[in-house]
């Protein structure tokens, strides 16, 4: 060891007699701990037993404090290092968690690729499940599954666990049987297996010389600044990278063919001059892994070769330990869901299982709608947004001269008027003229307070630099995926919070396959779905407690409700380090998906009222239908009862009015006399048998349609609007649309109906 330092730490081990034996551990600070590096084990001498105990524990403390002190140094950590360590801030908490953020963050990255050159994204997603032993073999590992060693997977837990283990008596008792169930349900929740998961698009591609970076550097990307993006940390595929290599050990394979010219962003366009897409000539072939230790990619193969296919977009192959079984309806809800944020997309996932065919699974969300989102802008600063620390960044990179210039071009919504302002403000100290550079930290700490607390003088941010989806596009996709029996969407205004601005889109749903009773929300966050922690986001906490369904004439309880927010901003206020969910404590952001949500309600309450007097109308229409026969029947005994008595009492037949004593206090009993003329006409219709009680029961038939139709205008409207009018409703004026052409003259093809008359146009007739 010599020639090399040694950083040395202290530990204590009890021993069984009640002494302590301390031992010192040395490692070279020149190699890390992980490395294959030897480490030297030095025992200390036992304290003699006849040292009493408070001055052998005082001795030994003071000892090992006094080379604690001695001996620390400071120590650093690479990114990657340090989220290797604490994965779990990037979804990368459990095998099966792993699993999903890795197909996510691969997803989002092609949507990104494809969106940024305009091109409607076609994303497929391949997983194959492979057993330990599968994988042993993949990679040639030698001596894995040795002779005895029995390894558990989650494909062979269901043969495994079911076969009891031996017993003298033939049956387990019911501990043993317990015990044997509880096995089973943690190897079948618990069982790891591997996947081999790829993603292909047809986006931009990715640049030959800059694909180690894109991939194996943390914490580098091109999506840091003021503007709506998926993701902000440069973590995604590099996460996924890491967890590949902790987990597999097997590098990542990167097959792309980029158009020189063309990137992310918005810079170039994919389409030639006649509509044709452009295609790369070479195809890029890359596998590299990452060094944690030194955050840079180690590339073991970087090649190119001509692009035969014609094919220009990425395809990326990665081999990851996961859990299926737990985290597969997360995968599909999270492709459900992201097919309602994105229908103008075409999504498609394929399963397989090399052990087991019939567990394989196909999914597929084709493309409903070609309108794409308009690209998000990057923006300035706006100056309730600054800090000390984003100043100081400001002025350093800043390439204007004078201070002045400085505020108008470097921050967003200070014109020069105000710029004047605000330097007056700042007192005798600061100068239109003086250069960005001569601010010192106390300077730069008054400006900061300054912009902050003049809020008065500065326009408000602008919602024109975000890309929320649109109602029609929202719409699209909720009733290609949900299918719900009826649906309102609502935008609310632009809104900010210190200084980002936002927008908040809404849809309400009711009914739906699948759809369960109660109210369902689904979150959606810089058009990314977010299924994790929605009990504590604004958009449930909103819908759950802040909004009275009841006014609406929706029963939050019965009725199948589905709630959709959508949330863009430049800064989407997450809570937690997972990103999982949206606070409600941004006053601003709740108000705003209240006032949303609340929109769709009143569209939805107008066509409620309608659909509930339907109803009202169709119950009512079925049983005066349902008593029809009955009363046909009645009424025609009644009549022919009457023909028969008048046949027997001739001509003089006369209504008597009925001799039981009145109740006292009634109205009294009207005596009236039949016409004759009618009475004849009656009888003669029925001698004749032209009115029978299949007539009656036709009459009374036409009569109830009749009256459901008109009755639809007589339900009250929920605002109090147009009520029940004493005026005959039969009293209806003609309404006519205005053909285009000459109206047929021909009165054989006109429809007549008891609300409207229609006329075909000539040329159809």
């Amino acid at each position: 060891m010599a020639g090399r330092k040694e950083v040395t730490q202290q530990t204590s081990t009890n021993h069984d007699d009640g002494r302590w034996r301390h031992l010192s551990v040395s490692v070279p600070i020149n190699h890390r701990p992980n490395h294959n590096t030897s480490t030297q084990i030095k025992q200390k001498p036992i304290i003699s037993n006849n040292m009493p105990p408070s001055k052998a524990k005082s001795s030994s403390s003071s000892s090992s404090s006094s080379a604690t002190k001695k001996d620390e140094i400071q120590q650093s950590k690479s990114p990657a290092e340090f989220f290797a360590e604490h994965q779990s801030i990037a979804g990368f908490d459990n095998a099966g968690k792993s699993l999903y953020t890795t197909l996510r963050e691969f997803i989002e990255n092609s949507l990104d690729a494809c969106e940024s050159v305009n091109v409607l994204p076609d994303i497929s997603v391949s997983i194959e499940e492979m057993t330990q032993k599968q994988f042993n073999v993949l990679r040639g590992v030698p001596g894995a599954n040795s002779p005895g060693k029995k390894v558990v997977t989650t494909t062979d837990v269901d043969a495994d666990a079911t076969e009891p283990p031996n017993n003298d008596s033939g049956n387990l008792s019911s501990k043993d049987s317990k015990k044997l169930k509880d096995q089973k349900k943690t190897i079948r929740a618990g069982g790891e297996a591997y996947f081999l998961i790829t993603v292909r698009d047809n986006g931009c591609g990715m640049a030959h010389e800059a694909i180690p970076d894109l991939l194996g550097r943390v914490l580098s990307g091109s999506k840091y600044g003021v503007r709506q993006t998926r993701g902000k940390f440069g973590l995604g595929a590099k996460m996924a990278l890491i967890w590949s290599k902790k987990s597999t050990g097997v590098p990542i394979k990167i097959k792309t063919s980029h158009v020189k010219g063309v990137r992310g962003g918005g810079g170039g366009s994919l389409l030639n001059e006649d509509g044709s897409r452009k295609i790369g000539p070479k195809v890029s072939n890359c596998v590299l892994d990452i060094d944690i230790y030194k955050n840079c990619p180690r590339v073991l193969e970087h090649t190119q070769q001509t692009n035969t296919e014609q094919w220009i977009g990425t395809e990326i192959q990665v081999l990851v330990a996961g859990n299926w079984t737990t985290y597969k309806s997360r995968v599909v809800q999270y492709l459900q869901q992201l097919a309602i944020i994105t229908p103008y997309a075409r999504l498609e996932m394929s399963y397989t299982n090399r052990s087991d065919e019939k567990k394989g699974m196909n999914l597929r969300f084709e493309r409903r709608s070609e309108q794409m989102p308009a690209q998000a802008r990057e923006v300035k600063h706006h100056p309730s947004s600054v800090n000390n620390l984003l100043i100081q960044q400001l002025l350093e990179k800043t390439s204007t001269k004078s201070l002045i210039k400085f505020l108008t071009n470097d921050l967003s919504g200070i014109s020069p008027s105000v710029a004047k302002k605000l330097i007056e403000r700042l007192g005798n100290t600061y100068d239109e003229d003086m250069r960005p550079d001569e601010l010192d930290d106390k300077q730069v700490t008054r400006l900061v307070q300054l912009l902050r607390s003049t809020q008065d003088l500065f326009k408000s941010p602008d919602g024109g630099c975000l890309s929320p989806l649109g109602e029609y596009n929202l719409n699209l996709g909720i009733q290609k995926v949900i299918e719900p029996d009826i649906i309102a969407t609502a935008r609310d205004k632009p809104g900010a919070y210190d200084g980002h601005s936002f927008i908040v889109e809404a849809a309400v749903s009711l009914g739906g396959k699948d759809a369960k009773e109660g109210i369902t929300v689904v979150r959606f966050a810089n058009r990314i779905p977010l299924l994790f922690e929605g009990g504590a986001d604004v958009a449930t906490r909103v819908a759950n407690s802040k909004i009275k369904w009841s006014s609406y004439k929706i029963d939050n309880k019965k009725d199948k409700i589905g709630v959709f927010v959508s949330i863009v901003s430049t800064k989407i206020p997450f809570k937690g380090t997972g990103k999982e969910y949206i606070g409600d404590d941004i006053t601003e952001i709740q108000q705003s998906v209240k006032r949303a949500i609340q929109n769709c309600c009143q569209q939805l309450r107008a066509h409620l009222a309608k659909r509930n007097a339907l109803r009202d109308v169709k119950e009512r229409k079925s049983r005066l239908l349902k008593y029809i026969p009955d009363i046909s029947r009645s009424v025609f005994g009644i009549l022919d009862g009457m023909r028969k008595r008048r046949l027997e009492e001739g001509d003089g037949f006369e209504r008597i009015a009925s001799p039981r004593r009145r109740v006292a206090g009634s109205s009294p009993m009207k005596h009236f006399k039949t016409s004759h003329s009618s009475m004849d006409a009656i009888m003669n219709d029925l001698s004749t048998g032209k009115l029978s009680e299949d007539a009656i029961k036709q009459h009374l038939t036409e009569a109830v349609e009749i009256n459901a139709i008109a009755g639809i205008g007589d339900k009250e409207d929920e605002n109090g609007g147009k009520s029940k009018s004493n005026k005959d409703e039969s009293e209806r004026e003609p309404l006519f649309l205005v053909p285009l052409y000459e109206e047929a003259k021909d009165s054989r093809h006109v429809i007549r109906h008891p609300l409207f008359d229609f006329y075909p146009i000539g040329s159809a007739v």
